[in-house]
């Protein structure tokens, strides 16, 4: 049985020496430094590794890093929710999101045409912006197809979209699909449907996508999933996996908890019950921020690999 150490700091650090330090410290932590190990177990077993987010995590600064780890090729498949996709192209377009607070008059933000997401702030103008660039965007799209699925409209705009920092355009230039179950919803939803109202043909098919992601996963290949929140993100990779008899590896961080009977908190071992995670599946469930605790896991991820040559 392991014992408990007592946590010390020391000149320079690492985020992987923090980590590791983990495995000793208790609560959280714990959980902290065996999703790590999750991790790096399911890269170097070369398994097939989907990244799932909900789309506030793209409106922080989360997205850049969401970006570059496309570009070390760590995911092999995305699954977010379409705010995550807007919000992209917003920032690539050069509009900033600004830091305010939980606790701001949101009458008067309503009234200045500013928009808060927890303590972020979005301008009503980065809208305006983005649903322009939609307009020019959708018709390069429908002139070569009228009809596309969400994850090749996705792929289209990626490859549009000249920003290294952009999800999308690394997501494309990597080959990484992303998938996007919920495309009708939000800002991004609307312009669709305005864009179909012009052109009746236009056809954003998210079955194709279903039968795509259903066939591409083989019952024996290894997959590994690393869920970030819940949802419908979380939900569609799992299903996804349910039918090629589960993943062999997974990592939840969530502020859900079970209790809620929530898929954003259904742990890993209810993922069991429905043969979603196989019986003898690696896994880790981390409760907290993912702000906070994502990089962290990540970095040290990221300095394992490197030093084993993985990456």
């Amino acid at each position: 049985m392991r014992k408990i150490k007592d946590f010390q700091w020391k000149p320079n650090l690492t985020v992987k020496e923090l980590v590791d330090s983990f495995a000793g410290l208790g609560y959280q932590s714990i959980e902290l430094n065996a999703a790590k190990e999750v991790v790096v177990k399911m890269k170097r077993a070369g398994a097939k590794i989907f990244l799932t987010f909900t789309s506030n995590m793209t409106t922080s600064g989360l997205r850049g890093f969401f970006a570059q780890l496309c570009e070390l090729k760590i995911p092999d498949v995305i699954v977010t929710t379409s705010g995550s996709i807007e919000e992209d192209i917003m920032k690539s377009l050069g509009e900033n999101f600004e830091v305010s607070s939980f606790y701001a008059d949101d009458t008067q933000l309503h009234e200045n045409g500013e928009n808060r997401v927890g303590n972020i702030l979005i301008r009503t103008e980065s809208y305006m912006k983005f649903e322009d660039k939609m307009l020019e965007l959708l018709e390069n799209i429908y002139k070569k197809t009228p009809r596309i699925s969400s994850s090749e409209l996705l792929k289209e705009i990626g490859l549009l979209i000249k920003d290294k920092n952009s999800l999308l355009y690394q997501a494309a230039k990597n080959n990484i699909p992303i998938y996007c179950p919920g495309i009708a919803d939000s800002s991004l939803g609307f312009h669709l449907f305005m864009f179909q109202q012009k052109h009746k043909d236009f056809i954003v098919d998210t079955i194709w996508d279903m039968q795509r992601v259903v066939t591409d996963l083989g019952f024996d290949e290894k997959k590994g999933l690393i869920s970030l929140g819940g949802g419908i993100s979380k939900h569609y990779a799992i299903f996804s996996a349910l039918l090629s008899g589960g993943f062999d590896y997974a990592v939840y961080l969530t502020t859900s908890h079970a209790s809620s009977g929530s898929i954003s908190g259904a742990t890993t071992q209810e993922a069991k019950s429905w043969g979603k995670l196989k019986d003898n599946a690696e896994a880790a469930t981390v409760n907290g921020d993912v702000t906070i605790i994502f990089p962290l896991l990540m970095c040290a991820v990221l300095d394992e690999l490197k030093s084993q040559k993985i990456i």
